[in-house]
């Protein structure tokens, strides 16, 4: 039975430190000059309706690295931008490629090209998740930390895919989460109802960003206007005043605690350019691992174990 990377909420503990135990294995023999040997020959489509640097970039060096091959599709370069229902695309990209990954606005377009796909599907990114990129952030976090569990995350900012994102992955991994959004862009209800199941660890959501950073070991923070939005920018940059990753902020929080951020920052608004600064080893050891984490979900999606 073919497996597909969609949501993070579809994932357990275990899932996800598979996952990272299997990146952490790649990324050695990376650095170590071993080429890997599998999987030798697969074709990766990679749809992107969304445009992007490092998703791009990290999964077609990624399959390159695993000896397969990568296939860029813009809607400009597919039958999709011209109206092809994502059923058919599914079905005729099933036909010559082994994985597809797809980075698009809605979750339920990810949903429906798994449906209809015999192959494996990867959600690059959606208006609902981001699960590559926070699970590259877990394996950051576990580098730096030597452990997830038990530790306080903290995300300040929109309550958009990142913050319902990092909400999942954290309290799967046994993580205490803090979250502060302006009241009108809370992260998604599902995830809310998610986190409000879970057991044994400690959920916040407030408007007040000092209080959720008060002794985080990690703060999360993202763009206050993410593609698509631009034309919400100016009431965005109103309604996130006083959501900044600051050194009032930094003072609440643990010492020595990491700064993650997805990329890229606007510096100045959600982040002042002495943090990001301060803290951009972690922060670019983050991009990078975004490379190592999807060629371990591509090939243990591919087969591998």
């Amino acid at each position: 039975m073919k497996k597909d990377l969609l949501k993070l909420i579809d994932l357990t503990e275990g899932d996800i430190l598979h996952i990272l135990d299997t990146a952490d294995r790649l990324k050695a023999e990376q650095k170590a000059g071993q080429r890997h040997n599998f999987p030798a020959g697969k074709t990766l489509a990679m749809i992107f309706s969304k445009n992007s640097t490092r998703t791009r970039v990290s999964f077609e060096t990624g399959i390159f690295q695993l000896g397969g091959q990568g296939i860029f599709l813009s809607n400009a370069d597919s039958q999709l931008g011209r109206g092809e229902p994502i059923q058919d695309t599914a079905r005729v990209l099933s036909r010559y490629c082994d994985c597809i990954m797809i980075r698009t606005y809605e979750q339920d377009e990810v949903e429906q090209l798994a449906k209809h796909a015999s192959i494996p599907v990867i959600n690059g990114l959606t208006d609902f998740e981001h699960p590559c990129q926070v699970l590259a952030d877990l394996m950051t976090v576990r580098e730096h930390k030597k452990k997830l569990r038990g530790l306080k995350v903290c995300y300040i900012g929109d309550g958009n895919n990142m913050a319902n994102s990092i909400i999942a992955g954290a309290l799967l991994c046994g993580m205490d989460v803090s979250v502060a959004t302006p009241d009108d862009y809370r992260p998604h209800q599902t995830i809310l109802d998610f986190a409000a199941r879970q057991t044994g660890v400690t959920f916040e959501l407030t408007n007040k960003p000092a209080q959720a950073a008060k002794g985080a070991d990690v703060i999360f923070t993202d763009v206050w206007a993410s593609m698509g939005m631009e034309g919400e920018a100016e009431a965005r940059m109103k309604a996130f005043q006083g959501y900044q990753v600051n050194d009032d902020i930094m003072a609440q929080a643990n010492p020595g605690c990491m700064i993650q951020h997805c990329l890229p920052a606007h510096r100045g608004e959600e982040i002042t350019e002495k943090v990001f600064e301060a803290h951009a080893d972690e922060i670019f050891d983050e991009a990078e691992n975004r490379l190592h984490v999807q060629k371990a979900i591509m090939y243990l999606l591919m087969g591998g174990q």
